[in-house]
């Protein structure tokens, strides 16, 4: 199945990441050499507005040394009076802020996208070898309670909002413009419509990947087909960039439990490794692993730690560094340093980036190389319960 795209190729406070005679093995190393050992050094602002709910960041690096991060902006309920905060908003938009250094960044965002028909959520950038940037993205649209009954069913909806599906984005010139939107096919075990009546595009937020091979593979999300109550997880793949995609096998599904966020991540030796958020199973952490280049996975296994989503980055020297948000107190940031193929996931140290949290609503930490020595991760944050905002961990390799 094939559907084209774009109408032309146009978490104690503040703590070291364990301390500096600390060092972690690899199963394939021998611990007779040391490894480089990763210190926290600052946490930073990277954008703050109290008129703003800013979250659901993703970062990239630039071939110039250019740092963008994409994030979802909307207005802060509270400042028109109300109480709490949501996830759906119809003025929620997809911006960015540049940086040279991982510090400092351009105070007034530049605007990705803003949808036709609703409020969009959690920009995931990648950025391919031809150094032009994917963007995905998903929607929710506001329909008044008229409507609602004549819709297309099944349909899912949030709080007066109905489900639009995912999108994608492209820009050739470094995130200063951007065509499409392109939504991507409806996979086939997925059965639910959008607001709009149509087939409802594949979706999900995570890191997509770009292989050695030069497909690029994105973890999407679905309902399942019979009780439309718990989502699972499939591959789809794109042979020309990400113009056209086209389905290629289940990652993870569940009688009971739920997947859904997933970040996905191709080991040195060539493996697929999904990291899986799942609901109703005690908040735990999962892996799915493909070792034929996505023609199947392997079946999912429980990390032995609680955290979503996950995030992973490859460090110099092939290690792997998995973020991801902690949602139980204290609330934070944490990590792990893997071996360069992630099987030692459940034996791995649990480092704690942030504790400072002010409630579980924060996390979704995605990292970036800054330069040999030097990680940023972002993610969005509040402190007591306030602002949410954009903030960040620089971490030193030493």
């Amino acid at each position: 199945m094939y559907s084209g795209c774009f109408p032309g190729k146009t978490s104690p406070l503040f703590l070291l990441i364990l301390l500096a005679s600390y060092s972690y093995a690899s199963t394939t190393e021998s611990q007779d050499e040391p490894l480089p050992v990763i210190s926290k050094v600052k946490d930073i602002v990277i954008y703050e507005d109290p008129k703003y709910y800013s979250a659901f960041p993703s970062v990239i690096k630039r071939p110039d040394g250019e740092l963008i991060a994409a994030f979802r902006r909307a207005p802060s309920r509270r400042a028109f009076g109300e109480e709490g905060y949501t996830h759906t908003d119809p003025n929620s938009y997809l911006v960015l802020v540049r940086s040279h250094d991982g510090i400092t960044w351009t105070k007034e965002p530049e605007m990705i996208y803003a949808h036709a028909f609703g409020g969009s959520q959690d920009p995931c950038l990648l950025q391919l070898r031809d150094k032009s940037l994917l963007c995905s993205s998903y929607g929710w649209a506001m329909v008044k309670p008229d409507g609602i009954e004549n819709l297309k069913k099944p349909y899912y909806m949030s709080g007066g909002f109905v489900f639009l599906g995912g999108y994608l984005l492209r820009s050739g010139n470094g995130g200063k413009t951007w065509d499409g939107p392109c939504y991507p096919p409806r996979i086939p075990p997925e059965t639910g419509f959008n607001a709009l009546g149509e087939p409802l595009p594949a979706y999900n937020r995570g890191a997509m990947c770009e292989a050695r091979n030069g497909r690029i593979y994105w973890v999407v999300a679905c309902s399942d087909s019979a009780s439309h109550r718990r989502s699972e997880t499939h591959l789809i793949v794109s042979d020309d960039k990400g113009f056209t995609w086209s389905y290629l096998c289940p990652v993870a599904k569940d009688d009971s439990a739920s997947f859904n966020e997933t970040s996905l991540y191709e080991t040195p030796g060539g493996d697929l490794v999904a990291f899986l958020r799942t609901a109703n199973l005690g908040d735990q952490a999962c892996i799915a692993r493909s070792t034929d280049g996505g023609k199947s996975f392997e079946p999912w296994q429980k990390m032995d730690f609680q955290g979503h989503p996950l995030n992973a980055l490859q460090l110099p020297d092939k290690r792997v560094l998995l973020v991801y948000g902690y949602r139980h107190e204290p609330y934070g940031i944490r990590a792990r340093i893997l071996n360069p193929e992630c099987t030692d996931f459940a034996t791995a140290q649990e480092i704690i980036l942030r504790d400072d949290g002010g409630s579980t609503d924060i996390g979704y930490p995605w990292p970036v190389m800054l330069d040999k020595k030097h990680i940023l991760v972002t993610y969005y944050f509040n402190i007591s319960n306030g602002t949410r905002h954009i903030a960040g961990t620089i971490l030193e390799i030493k």
